[in-house]
């Protein structure tokens, strides 16, 4: 309840109070009857007082309709209003129960009052009348209060409940929303991953198309003439009559070969047969060692050559990155799949021929294949395989070297048996290493020999 309605209330309670008790007891007659009691005040006073407390109560109509409303369109501050309502509710108590106070305080006035005339006693029912009419007023209101108080909590039950749904219903929304986005960045994901795949396969089928399709013997041996590098080796050593006349005996050897790599280094590829040396017993101790690879009109030193672990015979010599980029040409890579045709192309590498042949798997020498030598077409001059020849797949890879006519090492790895660093090789004791690796070839199978 608005603060100046009650301040209206108790004015009027105080001044009807005033009034009651101006009744002066004196003025009661010595034979019992009361005084005439001035009739303007009551007059007066009470129609004032009837006014003021309907303009109160009209006001306090208004008052609470427009609480109604404010309350109504903010919903915001419905709980600070709601604990001004308490506080309201705490003052209507309060004034109630001094109204109760009141009243029995009248009540006992009009039960002690045994000398009070008859016109006090009427004035003071009819006072406390007005009292109980305040008091139910003010429990009506205090009711009102109460129902107004109660409807809303209960309405604002209802919007938190509402409040709550519209809640619920959002964040399902966006956790729908969430999950369809999801759906589909997988479904763009998937559709992207099968994209992929599909150019993956299709340039892995390329690639595989590519592997599968024969390569003609006259583009291989084109590509071989045109990558192929000049190897020079030489060794020298004291002539046998040098103590008495002096002099040196020096052993060259020319031979063609390629460049091929394992995917990690570069070698020379050649036959023991295309150098200068000899796997023999005893073994020849050289005190220098030279050499030089060449294509077209580029030439690089080398530097040292290794021994295959598997066949001593079969060399190789250690090519940097830069000097094969001075080479240029191609770099041959090994092949991956040996197995993958049986047809391969045969090249010497001393001799200018070449021709198409097959090879069988002799389960008996792993890593060698043989040559069968009833299946040879010759394509172009005198087409005799022999060792040191080099063998291309119909994909144009390097399969191996021939180890003797018959045989061919699987070129797997690029191990070394051993190493001979070109330069003076006099503290090397070459003719122990040569020697000990042509007791290994001894030691192999009659037909790999």
């Amino acid at each position: 309840m608005n603060r100046s309605i009650l301040i209206v209330i108790c004015d009027f309670l105080l001044v009807s109070l005033l009034v009651f008790s101006t009744v002066d007891i004196n003025n009661v007659a010595e034979d019992g009857r009361t005084k005439p009691i001035t009739a303007q005040v009551v007059a007066t006073n009470q129609p004032s007082s009837g006014r003021d407390l309907a303009a109160a109560m009209k006001t306090a109509l208004t008052e609470e309709q427009k609480r109604r409303d404010l309350l109504t369109g903010e919903l915001n501050r419905t709980r600070e209003q709601a604990q001004a309502s308490e506080q309201a509710r705490a003052n209507l108590q309060q004034q109630y129960s001094s109204a109760q106070t009141n009243i029995e305080s009248l009540n006992s006035q009009l039960q002690t009052s045994t000398t009070v005339s008859s016109e006090k006693l009427t004035a003071l029912e009819t006072a406390l009348q007005q009292q109980k009419a305040a008091a139910e007023k003010l429990q009506q209101q205090m009711d009102a209060s109460n129902q107004l108080a109660a409807a809303e909590r209960e309405k604002l039950a209802n919007d938190l409940k509402v409040a709550e749904v519209e809640r619920q219903s959002a964040a399902a929304q966006a956790a729908m929303a969430l999950d369809q986005v999801k759906a589909e960045r997988a479904e763009k994901a998937q559709l992207a991953a099968g994209v992929q795949m599909l150019a993956t396969n299709s340039s892995k089928l390329a690639s595989e198309i590519r592997d599968y399709r024969p390569m003609a013997a006259n583009t291989i041996y084109s590509d071989f003439v045109s990558n192929r590098v000049q190897a020079t080796l030489i060794a020298s050593r004291p002539g046998v009559m040098s103590p008495i006349f002096g002099g040196t005996s020096t052993k060259k050897r020319d031979a063609q070969t390629v460049l091929v790599t394992d995917g990690k280094s570069i070698f020379a590829l050649s036959h023991i047969e295309d150098t200068p040396l000899d796997l023999w017993t005893p073994g020849t101790d050289w005190d220098n060692l030279s050499g030089t690879l060449s294509h077209n009109d580029t030439q690089v030193n080398v530097k040292s050559m290794s021994f295959n672990q598997d066949d001593p015979r079969i060399t190789y010599i250690p090519v940097s990155a830069d000097d094969a980029r001075k080479l240029g040409g191609r770099v041959y890579k090994i092949s991956s799949d040996p197995y993958k045709f049986q047809d391969a192309v045969l090249v010497g590498t001393r001799e200018d021929y070449y021709g198409e042949c097959k090879f069988e798997i002799d389960s008996s020498t792993p890593g060698y294949v043989k040559l069968d030598r009833s299946v040879l077409r010759g394509l172009f001059g005198h087409f005799n395989p022999t060792r040191g020849d080099l063998v291309l797949s119909k994909q144009g890879e390097l399969l191996g070297v021939m180890a003797n006519s018959t045989y061919c090492l699987m070129l797997r790895n690029f191990d070394a048996a051993a190493t001979f660093t070109f330069g003076d090789t006099k503290d090397q004791h070459t003719g122990t290493t040569l020697a000990a690796l042509h007791s290994t070839v001894m030691q192999m199978q009659s037909k790999l020999q």
